[in-house]
């Protein structure tokens, strides 16, 4: 069993993936909807409608559920990227509120190419890399409502972390 847990050792497609979070009680109790996953687990889009369980005391987004709806995606697609020679977490998160949310909301997120090589250079002899993203929260006519920055926790796995240099002696051994 993978060193992050079942659901990951699992290793659902991008199809079961979204109906999970769908399901998923916090989420579906504040009427957070992730509308794609694509089959590469580089973009995925997310979407919190106005109800009366996700208000807050002046009738706008209740700040918690905007955060939720930003909260596990980075780390998810930079482990389905990465593969299981890496454990990824969830390392620290910040909110900044621009303007008041109301109605449907929406967030994108997106994984390049370029992130995942960089995660991988930057691990490739044993050390951590904690890299930030920022997701915006933006309202159905593409107002910016709120910023979220995602700080993740990235290593190789104990196995993998050996230099590249080691790797090959041991190998020829």
């Amino acid at each position: 069993m993978s060193k992050q847990g079942f659901i990951r050792a699992f290793s659902p497609g991008p199809r079961l993936m979204r109906f999970m979070f769908n399901i998923w009680p916090p989420f579906l109790g504040m009427g957070i909807h992730v509308t794609e996953i694509t089959p590469d687990f580089r973009r995925v889009k997310v979407r919190l409608r106005m109800g009366v369980l996700n208000r807050n005391y002046v009738g706008t987004h209740f700040g918690g559920s905007l955060f939720a709806m930003t909260d596990p995606y980075y780390m998810i697609m930079m482990s389905h990227n990465l593969g299981h020679d890496y454990i990824v977490w969830d390392k620290a998160a910040a909110i900044r509120f621009r303007a008041p949310g109301k109605g449907t909301v929406k967030a994108e997120f997106e994984v390049t190419q370029a992130m995942v090589d960089v995660a991988i250079a930057a691990t490739a002899t044993g050390g951590r890399f904690e890299p930030t993203y920022l997701v915006q929260v933006k309202d159905s006519a593409g107002k910016l409502v709120a910023e979220v920055e995602k700080t993740l926790h990235i290593r190789r796995v104990d196995g993998a972390r050996r230099p590249a240099s080691i790797a090959a002696a041991k190998a020829a051994e």
